[in-house]
């Protein structure tokens, strides 16, 4: 499960990164009206591999999600039917019986 869940973190943090490289919907639109189009891959070209390459990284982080939850109500479940061992009760301790002081006698 190890493997599993380091797997999962390192997707985790691909998928961010791999969203926050994609240009928004609106990124064309700066650069109609003078600004510079900063994309890293060329004009149109990245957005078919970055595109596939979120599908692939969303489908392996929910499947690693999957199996991790799975495996987490798994061993759960061993853990709570498990029967704790059958012990003898514990004798009772005997506390030392201490003198009563004598109580204060009224003033008159």
């Amino acid at each position: 499960m190890a493997i599993i869940t380091i797997i999962h973190i390192l997707v985790c943090f691909a998928l961010i990164l791999i969203v926050l490289l994609q240009a928004g919907k609106g990124a064309e639109m700066g650069a109609a009206f003078g600004g510079a189009s900063q994309t890293i891959f060329g004009s149109a070209g990245a957005m078919g591999f970055l595109t596939k390459l979120t599908t692939v990284a969303a489908v392996v982080f929910m499947i690693t999600s999957l199996v991790l939850s799975y495996s987490a109500t798994r061993r759960a479940s061993t853990v709570i039917k498990e029967k704790p061992a059958q012990t003898a009760p514990a004798e009772p301790q005997k506390v030392p019986v201490q003198p009563q002081a004598p109580a204060p006698e009224p003033k008159k």
